[in-house]
C-alpha cells in the first residue's frame, strides 16, 4: 500500500541506492508477496502461470502484482488528484529501477518486479503504458469511447501486459508481438463485457459509441445504457469483435513458439469460455457469473499446458 498521497516515490517505496544501509525486504518475502497477491485474485491468470518454471512464474506474479497495485489505485477511493499523485509515484519508482545507478526498494512488489526486469529485459515503456491506461480510467475517457480510443485503452492496459509477458515466456519475436497485442485486446473486451455493472458503479462505460449508435442508443450515461432495451445487442456486437480477435490470435500462433506461449494459450482458452458464457446468457442478467469452475480451469491447464 502506498503511504501518503503527497509523498515522493522515494518516500513511498522506501527507495535507496544499493550502497545504502537501508534494511530491505528479503527477496523470498517479495516473491511470496507477489505470489499471494496473484493467488488471492482467483483469476485464470494464476492457473496459466502455474505451468512455468519457478523463476519465470515469479516474474509473471511480479508483473501481475504491479498491475493489481495500479489498478487498485484507479478503482479505489480518493480524489482524481490524489490518484494521479499515487500513479505518478509508481511511474517514478519504475523509472528508478531503470536508472543507471542501482535503486532498491522496501516495497515487496517493486523488489520482485526489479528482479523480473533485470532477468528478462522487460521494456520500460510498457510499464508506462499500463499507468497511462489507468489514467484513462480516471480522466473521463471511458464513457462510451470511440472505437479508436477503446483500442488505445486496450493496447495500454492489456497489450502492454502481453508484451511484458512474452519476454518472460521466452518468445519476444515479431509474431509473438502481434499475438500478444491481439490477444490482449480480446481479453480486455471480454473483461468489459463481464464487468458492465461494476464499471457503471464507477461511472464508466466501455461499450464503444459506434456500437451504441448502431443500436439507437443515444446516451453515454452508464446506468441509462444498461437499462436500455437495445443494450444486449450492443454487447453482442462487441462480443463479435472479441471473437474475431480470438480467431486472429489463433492464426498468429502459427508464427510463434507455441511451447513458450503455453501460459498465454491457457489464458486465451479460459477467457474465450467466459465470453461464450456471456453470449449464451445474452446480458439479460448483469449479475450472471460467467466464471469457470476450478475443475474446468484445471482441465484447460492440462489440455493446453502439457501437450
Amino acid at each position: 500500500m502506498l503511504l501518503g498521497f503527497e509523498k515522493s516515490a522515494d518516500t513511498i517505496f522506501g527507495m535507496a541506492s544499493a550502497s545504502s544501509s537501508t534494511v530491505l525486504v528479503a527477496d523470498t518475502e517479495a516473491r511470496d508477496h507477489v505470489r499471494a497477491v496473484t493467488r488471492a485474485a482467483g483469476s485464470s491468470f494464476y492457473w496459466g502461470m502455474r505451468i512455468l518454471p519457478e523463476e519465470r512464474r515469479g516474474a509473471m506474479f511480479a508483473i501481475y502484482a504491479f498491475c493489481r497495485a495500479v489498478d487498485d489505485i484507479a478503482d479505489g477511493p480518493g480524489s482524481v488528484a490524489d490518484k494521479i499523485t499515487r500513479l505518478t509515484a509508481w511511474r517514478e519508482a519504475i523509472d528508478a529501477v531503470y536508472a543507471p545507478s542501482p535503486v532498491l526498494s522496501e516495497n515487496p512488489t517493486l523488489r520482485a518486479l526489479s528482479d523480473a526486469i533485470a532477468r528478462y529485459d522487460l521494456p520500460h515503456k510498457e510499464f508506462h503504458a499500463v499507468i497511462n491506461g489507468m489514467q484513462m480510467d480516471m480522466d473521463g475517457s471511458m464513457k462510451a469511447p470511440s472505437a479508436e480510443t477503446l483500442q488505445l485503452y486496450c493496447r495500454r492496459v492489456a497489450g502492454a501486459v502481453g508484451l511484458l509477458s512474452i519476454r518472460v515466456f521466452g518468445d519476444a519475436g515479431a509474431g509473438a508481438h502481434r499475438f500478444a497485442v491481439t490477444l490482449g485486446e480480446a481479453l480486455q473486451l471480454t473483461n468489459i463485457l463481464r464487468d458492465l455493472k461494476d464499471d457503471a458503479a464507477l461511472d464508466r462505460l466501455y461499450l464503444p459509441e459506434e456500437h451504441l449508435a448502431s443500436q439507437g442508443i443515444d446516451t453515454s450515461d452508464p446506468h441509462r445504457v444498461l437499462t436500455h432495451p437495445s443494450m444486449p445487442a450492443a454487447c453482442a456486437a462487441l462480443a463479435e469483435d472479441a471473437r474475431q480477435l480470438y480467431a486472429e490470435a489463433d492464426m498468429l500462433l502459427s508464427g510463434c513458439d507455441r511451447r513458450a506461449l503455453k501460459p498465454a494459450i491457457i489464458m486465451k482458452e479460459s477467457y474465450r469460455r467466459v465470453l461464450d458464457s456471456l453470449v449464451a446468457a445474452g446480458w439479460q442478467d448483469l449479475d450472471h457469473d460467467p466464471g469457470i469452475s476450478i475443475a474446468r480451469k484445471l482441465w484447460i491447464t492440462l489440455r493446453h499446458g502439457f501437450v
